[in-house]
């Protein structure tokens, strides 16, 4: 067949593709964020009404007013932070052993960090918990803290060492043969090649801490608040669809600016190689 009779139907199927992907991402994102912003806003929002019949931002007032939702968007942060910090040094020496060196049972240790993700978070949470109330941890901040780094720690991992094997063992083989030291090659050679990767994990370990859930809902509440358990209780206690509105849309922003972010610095490979070895 002739490229111009391939033409029109690679023109079909290009158009075909794209409205379903088009129809996805209204039907997936755009709606629903659209009824949250539009519930964050309302004044009353009856059926069979398609459209709030009034519109106020009383409860985006009330979020900066109410000190349990503001502190528990500091707890959020500070949490979401530490952690990502937390697993990173734990992260960058692990991923490069098992990226860079060969030994025994080296795939029984890759399976052991991949644990955390095979087994249900509730899981991990109700073992840690016991565990945390004997060493005076639970409803504690730290305990929060390594709580969600047990959870982030092995997708960060994967991702790190997917990126650390990508590296040339004879531009290290060079770097030495030309007399530089151990701490040069991690700052001139490792550091730079890596530091998409690392940018990669860190992004992904904030958004997981910041919308972690369980963990921190057996480890922390209730007296360690974080947007996710106010938004659990918003949702369950009383049902203020307004308020947790308000609290859904400010739990997307840090995805947002990842997805954002990521778009504009991150290679394809790099999370296609730690993916590739989950």
């Amino acid at each position: 067949m002739t490229p111009e009779a391939q033409s029109p139907r690679a023109m079909r199927r290009k158009l075909t593709l794209s409205g379903i992907a088009a129809v996805y991402v209204l039907l997936g994102l755009v709606l629903p964020i659209g009824i949250i912003v539009l519930w964050s806003v309302s004044n009353g929002w009856f059926p069979p009404s398609i459209l709030p019949g009034a519109y106020s931002l009383r409860h985006w007032e009330l979020f900066t007013m109410d000190e349990t939702l503001f502190s528990a968007f500091v707890n959020s942060s500070v949490i979401a932070v530490a952690v990502t910090l937390f697993s990173m040094v734990l992260a960058v020496p692990t991923a490069w052993g098992l990226a860079r060196f060969q030994f025994r049972a080296k795939r029984l240790v890759e399976l052991f960090v991949l644990a955390p993700l095979i087994v249900p978070g509730i899981v991990v949470a109700v073992g840690l918990g016991r565990v945390f109330l004997r060493m005076d941890l639970a409803y504690t901040i730290p305990g929060v803290i390594l709580v969600q780094t047990a959870g982030v720690l092995p997708l960060t991992i994967r991702i790190l060492s997917g990126a650390f094997e990508g590296i040339p063992d004879d531009l290290v083989h060079a770097a030495r043969s030309l007399g530089a030291r151990r701490w040069q090659i991690l700052r001139h050679l490792i550091l730079p090649l890596g530091m998409p990767a690392m940018l990669a994990a860190g992004m992904l370990s904030f958004v997981g801490s910041f919308e972690e859930f369980e963990r921190t809902f057996i480890v922390g509440a209730p007296i360690i608040q974080t947007l996710p358990t106010r938004l659990f209780v918003n949702l369950s206690a009383s049902l203020m669809m307004p308020v947790a509105s308000v609290v859904s849309l400010i739990l997307l922003i840090p995805v947002l600016v990842v997805f954002l972010l990521g778009g504009r610095y991150m290679r394809d490979d790099v999370m296609a190689g730690g993916m590739g070895k989950l």
